[in-house]
């Protein structure tokens, strides 16, 4: 992975286990965060979403000033969930 992003134990992840269109943004993301996990989008947790397939992964964070995505698929195998 990338350096540019730093996991870090000071930050909870959430995995949302439903599949998740891969096409969705910032907007969209957000309110599956709210109207679904029922969590606060900018109080400084991960996001994590998986396509059925499991291939594709999008974590999306708010950090001061502005929003994340982070986007990775895979060239072969799967995520684990």
């Amino acid at each position: 992975m990338s350096s540019l992003l730093s996991l870090s134990d000071l930050r909870q992840y959430h995995l949302y286990r439903k599949e998740t269109d891969m096409r969705k943004g910032f907007n969209q993301l957000c309110g599956i965060i709210t109207n679904e996990l029922g969590k606060q989008v900018m109080a400084g947790d991960a996001f994590i979403f998986i396509n059925r397939p499991r291939t594709h992964l999008k974590l999306l964070l708010y950090e001061e000033g502005g929003f994340t995505i982070f986007y990775r698929r895979l060239e072969k195998g799967a995520f684990e969930v």
